[in-house]
């Protein structure tokens, strides 16, 4: 399974991040400490990453899988490089890669 259920953006505040869209669109904030949050919208969730060592140039396109080993397997083998090793975050693993045109992205894994 390989599913895109989350996007994160950089931002300067992930709390201000957070408040607009809970008061613009009534979207479900969780903070996760003082430099991350999560906004639940309808069908998808976005990151706002404020912790400016952590952040992705652009927006990070995250992919779900239920096998993080598998899905590292099918990138490096499609010409994909990792560029974050596999790391544990609240809720499961994941790591960043480089797709052959040069965006990064990356693939999730929750905790089983």
């Amino acid at each position: 399974m390989y599913e895109v259920d989350f996007v994160e953006f950089p931002s300067t505040s992930s709390a201000a991040s957070g408040r607009f869209f809970e008061h613009a669109f009534g979207w479900a904030v969780t903070p996760y400490g003082p430099e991350y949050a999560d906004v639940r919208a309808a069908g998808i969730t976005f990151g706002f990453q404020a912790d400016a060592a952590a952040q992705a140039p652009a927006p990070l396109v995250t992919i779900r899988t239920d096998d993080l080993a598998a899905a590292r397997t099918a990138v490096e083998a499609a010409g994909g490089v990792v560029t974050v090793e596999p790391f544990g975050f609240p809720g499961g693993r994941r790591f960043h890669f480089r797709e052959p045109g040069g965006s990064e992205l990356a693939l999730w894994c929750p905790e089983e």
